[in-house]
This record gives structure tokens, C-alpha cells and sequence, in this order.
């Protein structure tokens, strides 16, 4: 399925799969349940909502990168998703830190702009923009919730609908926001969610 990726974002992708190594094992082992749900799922549709307090930055992260790992391993019944526990914005930041990859993002400049994603010239196109979990274009059941930060984690110990709930914390490039580091922090964030999602994708994909 890569074939009808950007190229640019599959030298991107091969970047990442090459730093797979890295990951400790402690994180291995956290990694592998969302691979381990996944792998279960071999003749349906598996349904990803990545979770955090403003859905500005990590779970935005979190959906495009497990879905182009999806796509780069041949994975075609993955779809993925995000929200928060409230509506923000996708921050600018972060939508940069995903063009540099290569990933195709278009939008406007309203106050919670919607854009246009798309990984390939020819691959079905994303609408993505900030929103609650519990938004009617998320999956209202059979998902698996993916918590990408402590807030999010510890202020809906429940989300209905849900079949399995995995905690995936990652530190929040906000920190950085305002300071002559910034970039570089959300572009380090960037590539090692696309690491571990790498993993992921690939450990499901041995598994079938």
C-alpha cells in the first residue's frame, strides 16, 4: 500500500521504522496492546480514537501517524480517529511539524480550522479538526481508546463505548510553544509517535 504514498513521507516512514530499535522496552511492552487489539480484529474493521485533553497536538499526531503506519504496513482495515475531553484547535505547530513529513494538510484559518489530510495523491482523504471524543464522527462503539496524555487519562477513567482502553502518554510539545526551541520539540514529538506507531503497525501485521 505504500506505493501510493508520497514519497516523501514514506522516506519519512523508513526513517522512523529504521529508529524502531530504540524504543525501550518498557515502552515495547505498552505498544503491544495496541498491537495485540489490532491483530484480534483480522476480519473487521478496527477503529482508533486517540484521546487527550485539547485535541490540539498529540492525539492529532496519534491519528495521522497510525494511520499512515497502517498504510505502509498493508494494514487496510485500520481507521483511525481523534478528540479530546474538550474543542481547541489543531495547533499550528503541530500541523507544520506533519507537512515537514510529508504529509499533505490544507485548511483554513477559522478559529478551529477544518483540513484536508491526505497521505497519497491517491488515497482517501481525512477531515481533520479539533473536537470531543465523543463527537458523531467518532466511532460510537467496538474502538479502542488510545490515551496520549496524563490529563485526558485521569479525567474520563471511562469511555463508553470502548472495548479496550490503552494508556500511551507522550510529553506535550505545548511546553516549547513561544520559545526559540519550539520546532524542533514538536518535530521530535512527531517522529517518535510515527516510531512507535511503526512498531505497532508492523508487530500487528507479523501477528496476521
Amino acid at each position: 500500500m505504500f506505493e501510493s504514498m508520497y514519497p516523501a513521507l514514506v522516506d519519512y516512514l523508513d526513517r522512523a521504522r529504521d529508529l524502531v530499535k530504540r524504543i525501550p522496552l518498557e515502552r515495547k511492552s505498552l505498544l503491544d496492546n495496541l498491537a495485540a487489539y489490532i491483530s484480534s480484529k483480522e476480519d473487521g474493521i478496527v477503529q482508533l480514537v486517540f484521546i487527550c485533553t485539547h485535541n490540539s497536538r498529540r492525539s492529532h499526531m496519534g491519528q495521522l501517524w497510525a494511520q499512515a503506519a497502517s498504510m505502509y504496513f498493508g494494514l487496510q482495515n485500520v481507521r483511525t480517529y481523534s478528540g479530546g475531553t474538550e474543542a481547541t484547535a489543531f495547533h499550528p505547530n503541530a500541523v507544520d511539524s506533519l507537512k515537514k513529513a510529508g504529509i499533505n494538510i490544507s485548511g483554513s484559518n477559522a478559529t478551529n480550522p477544518r483540513y484536508i489530510v491526505r497521505l497519497g495523491e491517491k488515497t482517501e482523504q481525512m477531515n481533520v479538526w479539533s473536537k470531543k471524543y465523543d463527537d458523531p464522527s467518532n466511532p460510537t462503539e467496538h474502538f479502542c481508546a488510545v490515551m496520549t496524555c496524563s490529563d485526558a487519562d485521569e479525567a474520563c477513567p471511562f469511555i463508553p463505548g470502548s472495548e479496550k482502553r490503552v494508556p500511551l502518554r507522550y510529553e506535550d510539545p505545548k511546553s516549547a510553544d513561544g520559545t526559540p526551541g519550539e520546532k524542533r520539540v514538536y518535530d521530535e514529538r512527531s517522529l517518535q509517535i510515527a516510531t512507535e506507531m511503526m512498531y505497532v503497525m508492523k508487530k500487528a501485521s507479523e501477528a496476521r
